[in-house]
């Protein structure tokens, strides 16, 4: 039991120096755009990131050998055949939402981005509803919860919504999309390969926006060398190892509830790195979308619980 409670300690610890890692990263994409365009950025830290994971792979392959060898000739080559192709699919979506979530954050500050895209934990459960998937009334409360918040966050006083905010909202749909892809994909495939891939395929189709639509020079990269590093490195390798190291022994609903907090971490590192502030409506919409991603995260057999003493 106390080696249960340690390792659970060990995850919470792991799970929330990812959040923190995710939440800085809003950081280094705004300061990054101050040297490169958004493509030309995300083509840099996919193929950093990409890259950084390929002795994961084989590192977890020497440990996971007993189990690779226990599967079937057929059986190892669907995984490595899921593997690619879901990496593929992943890596579409990946590209999608974060040009859109770069590009935002030009127009935007980092803390209100991180609350935006950290929407897709109250989406996701929605699209599952073209899955023929139920959705609780936690679901629906966190969906007004997160309506009020949003609007709080980002409609002015004029009643418009700021080019910035509209792009990061797309962002989180189509994270959404990212993450359904992956919940296809992860049980039939090792995660790591999938996320390898999915960085490549995004950094390649990045690199491919980069040459049409922008005018990328070797000056400028290394000029942003800190931020590109920051992201390729720390947010997409080592964030993403730490994530699939804690999970295995933590409850979902928990390890979603650390992750989370990238949301508040933007917050906080936009404000102490940046010095951007926010009005204190658009703090008081911060805590209604946080609230409801929290909320959203609650089991419905939680929500109906009474207690059944005076």
């Amino acid at each position: 039991m106390e080696y249960n409670r340690r390792k659970t300690l060990r995850s919470s610890i792991l799970l929330t120096l990812t959040a923190l890692i995710w939440g800085v990263a809003f950081v280094a994409q705004s300061e990054g755009m101050n040297y490169v365009g958004g493509f030309t950025f995300n083509a840099s830290r996919f193929l950093i990131g990409g890259t950084v994971l390929i002795p994961c792979i084989f590192l977890l392959q020497k440990v996971n050998a007993q189990q690779w060898k226990n599967l079937s000739a057929s059986g190892q080559k669907s995984r490595r055949k899921n593997g690619i192709v879901g990496g593929l699919c992943c890596g579409i979506f990946l590209c999608a939402a974060s040009s859109l979530q770069q590009f935002g954050i030009a127009y935007t500050t980092v803390g209100k981005a991180g609350f935006i895209t950290a929407l897709y934990i109250v989406i996701v459960p929605l699209f599952g509803l073209f899955l023929r998937k139920k959705v609780g009334l936690n679901i629906w409360i966190s969906v007004a919860i997160a309506a009020i918040g949003m609007y709080l966050l980002c409609i002015t006083e004029d009643f418009s919504i700021g080019k910035g905010d509209f792009l990061v909202f797309l962002c989180a749909i189509g994270f959404s999309f990212h993450i359904l892809v992956i919940d296809y994909f992860s049980p039939k495939a090792d995660g790591v390969v999938i996320s390898c891939v999915q960085f490549f395929t995004a950094g390649v189709l990045s690199g491919v926006m980069m040459f049409l639509f922008e005018k990328p020079t070797w000056n400028a990269v290394l000029a942003a060398w800190l931020p590109v590093l920051y992201a390729g490195v720390m947010s997409c390798g080592v964030a993403y190892t730490l994530q699939v190291v804690a999970q295995k022994d933590i409850e979902p609903t928990i390890a979603s509830l650390l992750m989370s907090l990238e949301s508040v971490f933007s917050l906080l590192a936009g404000w102490v790195l940046l010095g951007q502030k926010l009005s204190a409506k658009e703090l008081f919409g911060c805590v209604l979308v946080f609230g409801a991603i929290v909320l959203a995260q609650v089991p419905v057999e939680m929500l109906g619980r009474r207690g059944g003493r005076c």
